[in-house]
């Protein structure tokens, strides 16, 4: 590679390298298209699955409260039960589907999809 001294300001700067670009340069370089390798969401997973474990038991709680198999005073609180573990299990279950299907590569599925809360 040529080497050429530069003056500025009357000093002399130190020797620097340079090489000529091709005469096909468009703009572009390859690491713009790389991809980085994805970023997993290991809180937001957990929460994800702690939420669909709790939903799961309130579902299952709540579903024997509602079939009699414990002794239940009031009946009016069975209901409620059953209704807090769906609310509590479908995100749960929503975002544990998503990581498991962006863990095994499908198409469409990406870690991006499930919001991470380390901003």
């Amino acid at each position: 590679m040529p080497i050429r001294n530069l003056v500025s300001n009357g000093d002399t700067a130190d020797k620097v390298r340079y090489s000529r670009l091709p005469s096909h340069d468009d703009g572009y370089i390859d690491l713009q298209f790389k991809r980085s390798p994805p970023k997993v969401p290991y809180k937001a997973i957990a929460l994800a699955t702690f939420l669909f474990l709790i939903g799961s038991l309130l579902i299952v709680i709540g579903s024997l409260l509602l079939a009699g198999y414990f002794g239940v005073t009031n009946s009016d609180r069975t209901v409620p039960v059953l209704i807090i573990g769906i609310l509590v299990f479908l995100p749960g279950f929503y975002h544990l589907r998503i990581a498991y299907y962006a863990s095994k590569g499908y198409r469409g599925y990406s870690y991006d999809d499930i919001p991470d809360f380390d901003d």
